[in-house]
């Protein structure tokens, strides 16, 4: 079998956490600032993980599952 190649829109996208979950950034951040509360904007600097149903397909787009 050959390796499975990784798609690079999604390796820009996303990375693994060291347990396995996917990691993702958060929408609403490029532009319309103005209008969000300081509190909306430093929640939206953080980091999430992907819930597991969405997880499996971005795993196997990494080339890890």
């Amino acid at each position: 079998m050959p390796k499975i190649k990784t798609k690079k829109a999604a390796a820009k996208r996303f990375s693994l956490t060291g347990t396995g979950k996917v990691k993702r950034g958060r929408a609403k951040t490029s532009h319309l600032k103005f209008s969000k509360n300081q509190k909306t904007k430093r929640r939206l600097r953080r980091s999430t993980t992907l819930k597991p149903q969405d997880a499996k397909a971005v795993k196997r787009a990494l080339g890890k599952g």
